[in-house]
């Protein structure tokens, strides 16, 4: 540590990493300190400079004696003596909570923009931006800020918020934690200091105005990286829409977790940071990044990287293509290799899309960790992930014997739970959100006497989506299960038979349905798009999933008269 003048405060400055290397530095928020950043700094101190202060009045660093100090001004003011003292042309900025309040007011003035290289901020844009917000937003949008900012006004009162601080304060900063973030408290955060910290802050909301109207030019010209906690109560969505036409340079991204991102998501926060700063100091922009740049074109699924099992043919193949044809980048699984190479050259000859061809038997546990491995190393993590593969046995349940079972909840059941679970983890690390897509069947929930196996292992596919959809939404990851009916693929001439030859019937009758996979992919991508839950495919689908739920008893009289009579 070493301390820094601004004026008649001292300001305690921090500095982890080699100071020839890039440097990032690092503001927090109210009622925080520079601990906050302790996760993030770790993660980053290995390839760039990162430099923290606490802002004047908080952990080490010492108060002014006049409390009214606390304008944008002087926090900008401090800011520039920090940067003196850092001795560096230009930095990367990165702003949380009031931190990043600052960074915007500071992209904002001239003789400080030209000292920043990059600006990366969430939890609050700045008050010029949010004084044109209050001023020419919507009216709905205007008062669900207003109430997500209550406590401004209440820190704005005389006597009763230092009150607040003395005693149920710092219990409810520690609770917000633990119920809102998942995290918790932990040496450094929050601060030994919290409750004075809690008190001299106050004089930011007394000494700045952020509900009215600023006055002020808005637009700056750094690039501006907008990290989107999926769940911060204090910042609306429309407010940080409206962000867009004041940065020109603008990349927007979302993690999954609450206001104190870098304590429950420092992986995925620092990446950002990383990454970022890196690319605006001259590397390539990887797949996040480039999606995230705001303003310029591109198709619905564009820069996204889709892995489909069972791509070879039928659904699977139509859906890769679909995606294909919507911007992304497929990966097409297939446990046979010929079958995958000719949908991923169809999709690079045909629809002008990028594809990469991979055989994998989603089955095999060892197989598919190989090919989860592989994909994430070569390409990435996936955004979206369609479990499709899938094999039928056609018979009774008494002609199906242990080994057509095995084989059909290995592939059926245990290739969409691999999937989920490898590909889903992953996705959570991240922190950035995705979708899992698991093909089922109407015979999810139309009882059958010819597909015992297919059908039981079906209907566990759908209740396995319900549940993780469940458990990941608070990830920011969508879970759709599709339930087509029957579909003209070529699954009927696949499949196997038991106690009586019904190929050449089963065949006849998908050819004569004449409902393309086609169709189906187009369902999915828009149960992607809509984060739809349940998506019964064709007209039959939606019978049987509407009987299902209203008289189950009628889809069972159903299952007893469909099919021939068991062969003695």
């Amino acid at each position: 540590m070493r301390w820094v003048e601004s004026g008649d405060v001292r300001l305690a400055l921090f500095e982890d990493g080699d100071p020839a290397h890039p440097t990032v530095l690092l503001l927090h928020g109210y009622p925080d300190t520079h601990r906050v950043w302790d996760e993030v700094a770790g993660l980053l101190r290995d390839r760039f400079h990162v430099v923290r202060y606490d802002v004047r009045g908080a952990g080490e660093s010492t108060a002014p004696r006049d409390r009214r100090a606390y304008t944008f001004d002087d926090l900008i003011a401090d800011l520039g003596a920090v940067l003196d003292a850092v001795g560096k042309p230009q930095v990367h900025l990165v702003g949380h909570d009031w931190g990043s309040l600052q960074g915007w007011e500071a992209i904002g003035r001239p003789d400080v923009r030209a000292r920043i290289a990059s600006f990366t901020g969430f939890g609050g844009p700045g008050p010029r931006q949010i004084g044109h917000f209050f001023q020419y937003g919507r009216p709905r949008e205007i008062a669900r800020q207003r109430a997500r900012s209550f406590y401004i006004g209440a820190f704005r009162l005389p006597v009763l918020p230092e009150l607040a601080w003395r005693s149920i304060m710092p219990r409810l900063v520690s609770r917000m934690l633990r119920l809102g973030e998942g995290v918790h408290p932990r040496p450094g955060h929050p601060a030994p200091t919290l409750a004075e910290d809690g008190r001299n802050g106050l004089w930011l909301y007394r000494r700045n105005n952020l509900l009215g109207e600023s006055g002020l030019d808005p637009r700056v010209d750094v690039p501006v990286q907008l990290i989107e906690p999926t769940r911060d109560p204090f910042v609306s969505p429309a407010l940080l829409d409206s962000l867009a036409m004041w940065a020109p340079v603008l990349w927007r991204r979302k993690v999954a977790a609450g206001h104190w991102a870098q304590r429950s998501r420092p992986e995925a926060v620092a990446g950002m940071i990383a990454e970022f700063a890196a690319h605006v100091d001259g590397a390539p922009a990887g797949r996040g990044l480039r999606r995230a740049r705001a303003g310029e074109e591109r198709k619905a699924f564009g820069d996204r990287l889709v892995v489909v099992t069972g791509a070879g043919s039928g659904i699977g193949l139509a859906t890769a293509r679909a995606f294909a044809a919507h911007g992304a980048e497929v990966v097409c699984a297939d446990i046979d290799p010929d079958a995958a190479a000719r949908a991923a050259g169809g999709i690079v000859k045909e629809v002008g899309g990028t594809a990469h061809a991979v055989q994998v038997d989603v089955g095999n546990l060892d197989q598919m960790e190989d090919f989860s491995r592989n994909i994430i190393f070569q390409y990435g993590v996936p955004d979206i992930v369609v479990n499709n593969a899938g094999i039928a046995v056609v018979g009774s349940f008494l002609d199906h014997t242990v080994d057509d079972w095995r084989a059909t909840i290995d592939v059926n059941l245990w290739g969409v739970i691999h999937g989920c679970r490898l590909f889903g983890a992953a996705m959570v690390e991240r922190g950035e959100g995705g979708h899992i897509v698991n093909v089922a069947s109407l015979a999810a929930f139309a009882p059958s006497r010819l597909l015992p196996a297919y059908s039981a292992s079906k209907a566990a596919v759908k209740m396995l989506s319900d549940c993780l959809r469940a458990e990941l939404a608070g990830q920011g990851i969508g879970v759709s299960v599709i339930c087509p009916g029957f579909v003209s693929t070529a699954i009927a001439g696949n499949s196997t038979y038991v106690g009586g030859d019904l190929r050449e019937r089963a065949v006849r009758g998908l050819a004569g349905r004449g409902y393309p996979p086609e169709r189906v992919a187009a369902h999915i991508l828009r149960a992607v798009h809509r984060n739809q839950a349940v998506v019964p495919v064709n007209l039959e689908g939606k019978i049987g999933y509407a009987l299902s739920r209203i008289s189950p008893a009628v889809m069972r009289r159903v299952a007893r008269w469909a099919g021939p009579v068991r062969n003695p």
